[in-house]
């Protein structure tokens, strides 16, 4: 579509429009230089042309005294070969330009002093209208009355806008880099928590090891429970965006002192623990260190939540925070079995696609709820975005940047349901020893897949829901190394994985014995320790005692 926003939804949808924007160049007569200010279009009324120079210079007629809703309001004359500029209000946008179109009018500006939507009517209305009609913003109407003299001259035009942009390219580095760290730090992690849990004596490092393992009816909780969000999302966008954010604050805090603290702990300083006492999170005497490190998490997830809306800077810790929280998953939710895992990517891909193509025939306006959510509602009076995405700006120079800073989307869903796949892959390499061919092959196709989802888009000009790609790369790709390596029952099942080892503890007043003595030794002492004493054992002990 032509000047439009191309975005990413937040969940699990790539790239997606959200609005026709449109520039208003305005000059002096006789003048060749001038400037340009964003607009607001619906193409249904009327297309712009996507060049400056193939767009018509006409003289803008100033009626911003009135909001043209009647005869009454149309000077003599009419508005032959002109563009009326009036103010929102007191009737349909379909009234502002039927009126200016019977009158002579050859597109219609339209001031408004709230946030810009697009002039919206039926069908019926768009064929009886061949003039476009656009918002324009009341701060950019009082720039260029200071701006311009009276015989002003505007050109509305649309450039276009490339689908692509090199800001891509960081949203793939992301989005790859975050799911093989995850992966690799996720298995080696769970390998090592195996092998070395005896050797943990630190409360606060034992917490840090716990895991969830996903279980079928957990699986489908976690759908129900996504489908139901969502749709209250649809209808309650606005009582609920500010708790979905106030959860992603939270959230967002724990991953980053997750990732942080393997780090932290390595420091030479602040191991000391805090005094004793009875106030709740500080009873178990946290080592000081751990305390200045949880501050500083929630003081960056807290200055991101005050200057969300800053669209300069704010983008780098919500990525910041993003990947935190996706590392943060992927270490401690676990997939057991790859039965598991393919039950997952198969329900969530039904859930993608039902939400991006099936919902649009289902709502009122045509949209599906998936874009609905992601963008936020034009009604919507509080204008907040959901923040569960990675998000860069737009690289390329484009004249719509006055409009609105574009930014690039990804959500953690396309992020988070793949990687939880490719961790899987990499335990079931290490507890194989298989080369860590699962976690290199499925991480290439998690890649191959992205690349894929942005391939789709450029070709159809219209949304894709990743998963619809992300899903058969990865499960396939999987699928085909396990029958490959003949592994595949190991594989579905998990069997593969060895059992933890149990080590019994060392007493260090004593000398270990070798482990061959001692597991030839063991059985006799605990038939010794376990059985009665014999006569001859009575006597050989009296013998010792004396």
């Amino acid at each position: 579509m032509e000047a439009t926003r191309k975005r990413v939804t937040p969940v699990t949808h790539v790239l997606m429009v959200v609005g026709e924007y449109g520039m208003a160049h305005f000059s002096d007569e006789g003048k060749s230089r001038g400037k340009d200010y964003c607009i607001f279009f619906n193409s249904q009324w009327a297309r712009l042309p996507q060049d400056l120079n193939k767009a018509s210079r006409l003289q803008i007629y100033d009626l911003t005294t009135s909001v043209l809703c009647s005869p009454s309001d149309v000077p003599e004359g009419g508005f032959p070969n002109l563009i009326p500029m009036v103010m929102r209000g007191n009737c349909t946008f379909y009234e502002k330009v039927r009126l200016a179109q019977i009158n002579g009018a050859k597109a219609l500006l339209i001031v408004s002093k709230d946030r810009l939507t697009p002039p919206a009517g039926n069908k019926s209305q768009y064929e009886e209208i061949d003039i476009p009609v656009a918002l324009l913003s009341y701060s950019d109407m009082l720039d260029i009355g200071k701006t311009f003299g009276k015989g002003r001259l505007v050109a509305m035009y649309a450039p276009n806008e490339p689908v692509l942009d090199y800001n891509m390219v960081i949203i793939f580095l992301m989005a790859v880099g975050t799911v093989a760290v995850g992966g690799y730090w996720a298995g080696s992690r769970d390998s090592k928590k195996r092998y070395m849990k005896h050797k943990r004596d630190d409360g606060a490092e034992k917490q840090d090891e716990e895991t969830v393992d996903v279980t079928p009816i957990m699986i489908c909780v976690f759908v129900v429970m996504c489908c139901s969000m969502l749709v209250l999302l649809y209808f309650f966008y606005d009582y609920l965006a500010i708790w979905v954010i106030a959860i992603f604050c939270l959230a967002s805090s724990v991953g980053l002192h997750s990732c942080l603290w393997p780090f932290v702990r390595r420091l030479p300083f602040c191991k000391c623990r805090v005094p004793e006492n009875n106030l709740p999170y500080l009873h178990t005497r946290p080592q000081v260190r751990m305390l200045l490190l949880s501050a500083f998490c929630i003081a960056v997830s807290g200055t991101w939540m005050v200057f969300r809306n800053e669209d300069q800077w704010a983008w780098v810790l919500q990525d910041t925070l993003g990947i935190a929280f996706c590392l943060y998953m992927l270490k401690t939710v676990r997939l057991p079995t790859f039965k598991a895992c393919t039950l997952l990517l198969s329900v969530l891909f039904v859930y993608d696609v039902f939400f991006v193509f099936i919902t649009p025939f289902l709502t009122k306006s045509g949209e599906s709820i998936m874009v609905e959510v992601a963008a936020g509602p034009s009604d919507s009076y509080a204008h907040e975005k959901l923040p569960m995405v990675l998000k860069v700006p737009r690289l390329n120079f484009s004249p719509l940047s006055l409009c609105d800073r574009p930014f690039s989307l990804l959500g953690f869903g396309d992020v988070l349901v793949p990687g939880l796949l490719v961790v899987y892959c990499h335990r079931f390499d290490i507890l194989t020893q298989s080369s860590r061919i699962y976690f290199v092959t499925c991480t290439i196709a998690y890649g191959i897949g992205l690349l894929i989802t942005f391939v789709a888009l450029a070709v159809m000009q219209m949304g894709q829901p990743a998963l619809l790609y992300l899903v058969p790369c990865t499960l396939l790709t999987s699928l085909a190394v396990a029958l490959w390596r003949r592994e595949l029952p190991q594989f579905w099942t998990g069997s593969g994985f060895v059992p933890p080892i149990m080590l019994a503890p060392i007493n260090c007043t004593q000398t270990a014995a070798p482990q061959a003595d001692d597991h030839l030794t063991r059985p006799e002492k605990e038939r010794t320790e376990d059985s009665p004493p014999t006569p001859a054992g009575k006597e050989e002990a009296e013998n010792k005692a004396n």
